[in-house]
């Protein structure tokens, strides 16, 4: 059995679950149903059991079931090693989230000690030939896996840049106003890279001790690779007239990018084909877990969003082992249960319908 899952989960007022309990027992999740049924909901609602905005990134008002937006509730009881924690995460009507840990008020970052939960949607499909911007957030929710404290360098570092950048608009060029913003970004900047950094080499290491169906990529990080507070302070400083002109910030971790090289035919990841970007990416999601599992002592939970329909029956098969292997709770969803017979009763199965008063489930 997992050493990490949750045994419980209820959902109030979740976008279009009204009410919904599910009674787990560590094995995989395979979640069924037609488009637009609510399948991705639950996923999304066990996601903000982990610190951030959830696979969606969306705004807790968006959350809300409509049309009552009265608010929105996930509870789940999670085991996590040999402790047993009751965690909720709400937001009323208007108001910011909130997160409960055993009947205590706790920062999101409390989350992220407790458990460790990673996730692959749809959206991720382009990684490879969009911007840059997408391919720093895969890489970021990777980092705070294994260091929940990224969250709070991050959050310092964009804040601070924000008001700096605010600065170089307005065309201020008294280096006073500066220092203590590029302090700050200096400090919170360079624990990002080396976060970043480590994580590419838990990455590496997990993949290369692996013996899996996926392909394998070379990992690097492209841009600045500045490693202490030190230098990154006087890169700031030096670049303060081109930012000026640009009236941007064009220095730091912010302007990094995750490349990775499809090992076993040497290419770039943008260059193969969209089956082969799909395959590196779940190898990506099953290393990160690999290496999770050594390094928190218990495989993490995986959330994999209509994954299934990308491979044929071999691929499958291969995924639902390595899963099961690892001994991970991991919540999939697809349209139908022939997508999921591999499993057979190595999961549970959930199927999801739309109704009048919008989802409703039946665990089979």
């Amino acid at each position: 059995m997992a050493e990490l899952y949750l045994s419980k989960l209820h959902l109030s007022h979740f976008r279009s679950h009204k009410s919904v309990s599910l009674a787990l027992d560590g094995r995989p999740i395979a979640i069924h149903g037609a488009n637009g049924a609510g399948k991705t909901n639950i996923l999304e609602a066990v996601s903000l059991l982990s610190p951030g905005r959830g696979l969606r990134r969306a705004k807790s008002d968006e959350i809300a079931r409509a049309p009552e937006h009265l608010g929105w509730k996930v509870t789940g009881q999670l085991h996590s090693l040999a402790q047993i924690h009751e965690v909720e995460t709400r937001a009323e009507h208007g108001a910011n989230r909130t997160v409960t840990i055993d009947a205590k008020t706790a920062a999101q970052i409390a989350l992220g000690r407790i458990a460790r939960i990673v996730w692959l949607i749809p959206a991720m499909d382009r990684l490879w030939i969009e911007g840059a911007d997408g391919r720093r957030r895969f890489l970021d929710r990777m980092t705070l896996s294994f260091e929940p404290t990224h969250a709070e360098a991050t959050v310092a570092y964009e804040k601070a840049m924000r008001e700096r950048n605010r600065l170089l608009k307005d065309m201020v060029r008294d280096a006073m106003w500066y220092k203590a913003l590029e302090d700050q970004m200096a400090e919170a900047g360079a624990a990002i890279i080396v976060n970043r950094a480590n994580t590419i080499v838990r990455l590496r290491a997990a993949m290369d001790a692996a013996e899996t169906q996926f392909p394998t990529a070379d990992l690097s990080i492209e841009g600045d690779l500045i490693d202490s507070a030190d230098a990154l302070r006087d890169a700031l400083d030096r670049s303060r007239p081109n930012d000026l002109r640009a009236g941007r910030t064009l220095t730091g971790p912010h302007r990094a990018d995750l490349s990775a090289i499809y090992t076993a035919k040497s290419v770039e990841a943008k260059q193969c084909s969209t089956g082969e970007q799909k395959a590196l990416l779940i190898s990506l999601i099953l290393a990160n877990a690999r290496a999770l599992s050594e390094d928190f002592g218990a495989a993490p939970i995986i959330l994999l969003d209509e994954v299934a329909a990308h491979l044929d029956a071999g691929r499958r098969a291969a995924l639902y082992d390595e899963i099961s292997a690892l001994g991970a709770q991991a919540w999939m969803t697809g349209t139908g249960p022939e997508l999921f017979e591999e499993l057979g009763d190595r999961a549970q199965h959930v199927e999801v319908t739309e109704s009048g008063d919008g989802s409703e489930i039946l665990v089979t």
